[in-house]
């Protein structure tokens, strides 16, 4: 069947249309995105305003469209998160239903840790053997370790690239003091749950996934995209402890310009890199490998798995 997955997400509104079958991997078919950047569209009371909540009515609505013209006999639609978290959510999610007829799923934050970690097993395989999935959104950080489908251990913490960067790297170029700050903070948050993991042993494989990931990795030079999915690709501590100095001098226009950097997350960078930087140190990982799959493939293979083998 061609199944849609509609991930309302704090950086993207991301339509992504697959072939699927239990049995067989996902095929992408087709993908629709709009930069939204809920995490950044919230007022100082938390909600999403009045602008936000009129464009991801009209976004989620394009996208319905996009599903019915590429045949999609199911949409599986959820909200991570910056509608999870907004003071206002409830407003958000029932205008969206009433106008567009979608029903958005607020996934919590331990469901986001655990579908992610049902793609990377997936992608790996048993072979794998335990693994430690690190996933960093726009609004969140997720943790994940286990040895099965089911992670042993989850969490989801408030430390998403866009979330920080909306609100401690203010300047361009940032202030030096600012990123100082930010990094005290993120590892304060990060230490405060390596406790939970580390209790299970040693991990066999560090993963990581989303697209923070992916350009850091980028960046220190793993192979581009074009070059297909099933190319290995590795993030080094070394090779990301020297970029994030460089990083922090640079305009988010200068950082635009840099290898395998979209111009819409390169004002994310920073606060991504050092959420990434102070991860791999406090959880010990000098490498870690990036896998093409993440949160979105991992709501496509559980409902897969619980359609009847024909």
């Amino acid at each position: 069947m061609r199944l849609g997955v509609l991930d309302v997400g704090s950086n993207t509104v991301h339509l992504l249309v697959v072939d699927a079958h239990p049995g067989a991997r996902p095929l992408p078919a087709h993908s629709h995105k709009a930069d939204l950047r809920l995490a950044q569209l919230l007022d100082p009371a938390g909600a999403i305003g009045a602008d936000g909540v009129d464009r991801l009515v009209a976004t989620v609505r394009e996208a319905v469209e996009a599903a019915e013209d590429k045949g999609v006999e199911e949409v599986l639609p959820f909200a991570t998160s910056a509608v999870r978290e907004a003071s206002n959510a409830d407003e958000v999610l029932a205008r969206v239903r009433d106008e567009t007829g979608v029903d958005l799923k607020v996934l919590s934050g331990e469901e986001e840790a655990k579908l992610t970690f049902l793609a990377v097993r997936r992608w790996f395989g048993w072979s794998a053997g335990k693994l430690l999935v690190l996933d960093i959104g726009g609004g969140s950080l997720e943790i994940a370790y286990g040895i099965d489908e089911e992670p042993d251990a989850a969490v989801s913490l408030p430390l998403g690239a866009g979330r920080l960067t909306a609100a401690w790297l203010q300047q361009d170029p940032p202030d030096p003091s600012d990123v100082r700050a930010l990094r005290r903070h993120a590892r304060a948050q990060i230490a405060r749950t390596v406790g939970e993991f580390t209790r299970f042993g040693n991990p066999d494989h560090v993963v990581a996934t989303s697209k923070t990931f992916k350009q850091l990795a980028r960046l220190a030079g793993a192979a581009r995209s074009a070059e297909g999915l099933y190319v290995q690709r590795e993030l080094k501590r070394k090779s990301l402890e020297d970029w994030v100095p460089q990083l922090a001098a640079m305009t988010e226009q200068e950082r635009a310009e840099l290898p395998g950097v979209s111009e819409g997350r390169a004002g994310q960078l920073l606060a991504g890199a050092l959420v990434a930087e102070g991860a791999m140190d406090l959880f010990g990982v000098e490498t870690l490998e990036i896998c093409p799959w993440a949160l979105r493939e991992g709501v496509i293979l559980r409902r897969l798995d619980h359609l009847p083998a024909s």
